[in-house]
């Protein structure tokens, strides 16, 4: 046996996947996007700690004896360092929107309000409104802009946008985490409502699976945001809107899977991930094993 083929001192991993692959089917964009942050944080190290990990995830999955092997471009980083929610719109959606050709273009945070311009990079602004969104979220988001942008306000953006909420779903809403006022706002709207509870009891992926045909018979392209502070804070310490009761891990991987499945995700992005808050490297690799969860989907289309 050669060194090349042995294994004894590594594995391919999820990191040799990614690189400079122009015909890739799937992007990757970094969008470390942190000011104006509710609860100040460094949202912003979160692609950097994203990649690094990668290296730690093999491309096998013992449990399906699938072996993943779909190539990820790396269009690297956006310089979004000090840059508002408002001065950070156009470089994040036009990043998304040049990659879409892609089947899947992967966007890590950074706070919640990159999803605000990535769903715009889906057509919103020219008047197409055959987009639709799922968010995986212990929030509405729902706030006022009358303030300006922030990462509590993407989907009242979104609504002011001209965003049907008819077309928005939300799930893993967390109670003692949100006001009436924002609940008021989503049934209003027509927004899809779910709780952390429904969730627990159902099965995230059962729940995002039903959200996800409600939407499809609706809207021709989805984006999905995952928030990742809709899991339980016990197992995921690195997002400080994360709160006790929330979803668990596995339920967020099991979503993810699901979620990289359906033929009409056009965009997903992972947001609040603050590797400040780190336990250990307990944030990392969640962060990570929910990539290869959702590349894991993905090559089941």
């Amino acid at each position: 046996m050669t060194m090349e083929d042995s294994d004894a001192l590594g594995w391919r991993s999820i990191a040799d996947l990614v690189g400079d692959h122009p015909d890739a089917p799937v992007a990757l964009i970094g969008a470390g996007l942190n000011e104006r942050s509710l609860t100040p944080g460094r949202c912003d190290l979160g692609p950097r700690a994203f990649r690094a990990v990668l290296p730690r995830f093999s491309t096998y999955d013992v449990e399906t004896g699938a072996e993943l092997s779909t190539r990820i471009h790396d269009a690297g980083d956006l310089p979004l360092k000090a840059l508002s929610p408002a001065d950070a719109f156009e470089p994040v959606r036009d990043a998304v929107a040049g990659q879409g050709r892609r089947a899947l273009t992967v966007l890590i945070g950074g706070n919640n309000a990159i999803t605000r311009p990535g769903v715009h990079a889906l057509g919103l602004a020219k008047g197409l409104s055959s987009a639709g969104l799922l968010t995986l979220d212990a929030h509405f988001d729902l706030r006022d802009t009358d303030q300006g942008l922030t990462n509590g306000n993407p989907v009242q953006a979104l609504l002011e946008d001209g965003l049907d909420g008819r077309r928005i779903s939300q799930i893993g809403l967390a109670p003692f985490a949100n006001t009436r006022r924002a609940h008021d706002k989503a049934k209003a709207a027509g927004i899809s409502v779910r709780t952390a509870r429904d969730c627990r009891q159902r099965g995230l992926a059962a729940v995002a699976t039903e959200e996800l045909d409600r939407l499809s018979a609706l809207c021709d392209v989805l984006y999905v945001d995952f928030d990742i502070d809709v899991i339980d804070r016990s197992q995921w310490p690195a997002s400080p809107g994360a709160r006790p009761g929330g979803v668990s891990a596995q339920d967020f991987f099991d979503a993810a899977r699901v979620i990289g499945a359906h033929p009409k995700v056009r965009v997903v992005d992972l947001t609040e991930y603050d590797p400040s808050l780190e336990i250990g490297d307990l944030g990392s690799l969640t962060a990570g094993r929910w990539f290869c969860e959702l590349l894991a989907g993905f090559e089941t289309r």
